[in-house]
């Protein structure tokens, strides 16, 4: 099992525009230094391991900032209100976010992100802004761990 959290709030990819030239252009600018960052810290977790060959399970829980409007006012500034969700239900899109995921794993944890057989993908509040993976060839999906936010 390859675990590791990347650190920052998380950026979903968005569509990709042929330009007149025949290259392609990310719609997001920051999608691309995104996954970077990604796979770098991926690296670091594989540690110099082969490529996962066969069908893989991923858990990603990504855990974003609260608005201002979560917390108490006055002396409750610090505090989140009881009323305040758990789930993060606002953009981006969690099938975006999981496309950007993909597209950093492939070539430094898997060979190809169509070998990801079980996606179990998690948006939530919390501190700090990051995502947690965990990764796992299928039949060893039991050493994926359950990771959160702050409930």
């Amino acid at each position: 099992m390859i675990a590791f959290t990347v650190h920052g709030e998380p950026i979903p990819q968005g569509s990709k525009t042929r330009t007149r030239w025949g290259g392609i252009r990310e719609d997001n600018p920051r999608t691309k230094p995104w996954r970077a960052t990604v796979a770098a810290d991926a690296a670091l977790a594989m540690n110099r391991r082969p490529l996962l060959a066969g069908a893989v399970a991923l858990e990603a829980v990504f855990t974003f900032p609260r608005p201002k409007a979560h917390y108490g006012t006055g002396r409750n500034a610090g505090t989140v209100k009881a009323s305040a969700p758990t789930h993060h239900t606002k953009t981006p899109d969690l099938d975006k976010l999981l496309r950007a995921l993909g597209d950093a794993l492939t070539g430094i944890v898997v060979r190809d992100d169509s070998q990801l057989s079980r996606v179990t993908a998690t948006k939530v509040y919390g501190k700090p802004a990051r995502v947690e993976v965990r990764v796992a060839e299928v039949g060893d999906e039991a050493a994926l761990l359950r990771v959160g936010g702050d409930r």
